[in-house]
């Protein structure tokens, strides 16, 4: 399936997602969720060679001040069966008013079927919002390997992991649609123009994301689902 068929699912929801009612008094809570795109990993690099740590997360707390309390849940390396093992006392027992869940990177580097890690995804969306959160649900950012694209071979491994996420993110937009749910488009934020390969401005190593990335995130999360909730108390 083509990529644009995500374009148009995610489109399709734009603006129209559950929202928790709010009390004023109180700040609303939000937590991240994930593998190492959540926890804000980035690769030792020539000038910085130890790697950073840059959650978009944080960024979002600084849009957001005193308005939310942001707390970051990520593991680097975590499976979908993971982050749902973890689900219970890492997520709902801080009753969230939003959660938003990027999972599925490290299933489709193992080869995962689209469709199993969907299951586990959904598992987590499903008790979202059975204890009264939104769940915010993310779409997978593609890939870039430079070498690989020198060969058949290498195209053509590139196209089977390309197509397996425009699978996953497919289906993850068609979750949130039957659902009412905003979807954070991560992977039309993120790619290329062209070929729907990771940017290079947004990424360092070709799978995860660079510090413009991370703040790309953020800004979607705040513009697409906390601003809109928090615009009065913003104003």
């Amino acid at each position: 399936m083509r990529s644009d068929a995500i374009l148009l699912l995610v489109r399709g929801n734009r603006g129209r997602y559950n929202r928790v009612p709010m009390n004023s008094n109180s700040p609303i809570r939000i937590i991240c969720f994930g593998d190492s795109l959540t926890a804000g990993f980035q690769s030792p690099t020539r000038d910085n060679p130890r790697g950073q740590s840059t959650p978009y997360g944080d960024w979002v707390q600084q849009r957001i001040g005193q308005a939310g309390q942001v707390r970051v849940s990520g593991i680097c390396g975590e499976l979908t069966a993971e982050m749902l093992m973890r689900f219970q006392q890492d997520v709902l027992a801080h009753k969230p008013h939003y959660v938003v869940i990027l999972g599925g990177t490290n299933d489709l580097g193992w080869n995962g079927p689209p469709a199993e890690i969907m299951r586990n995804l959904v598992k987590m969306y499903e008790q979202t919002l059975a204890t009264g959160g939104v769940p915010v649900p993310v779409t997978v950012p593609s890939l870039r390997v430079e070498d690989a694209c020198t060969s058949r071979e290498g195209q053509e491994w590139v196209a089977g992991h390309l197509a397996r996420r425009v699978e996953l993110n497919t289906l993850i937009g068609a979750y949130a649609g039957t659902k009412t749910l905003q979807v954070i488009d991560l992977f039309a934020a993120t790619a290329e123009s062209g070929t729907n390969l990771l940017a290079r401005e947004y990424s360092n190593d070709g799978l995860h994301l660079s510090t413009a990335g991370y703040r790309l995130f953020a800004d979607l999360v705040y513009r697409q689902v906390l601003q809109p909730v928090l615009s009065p108390q913003l104003s």
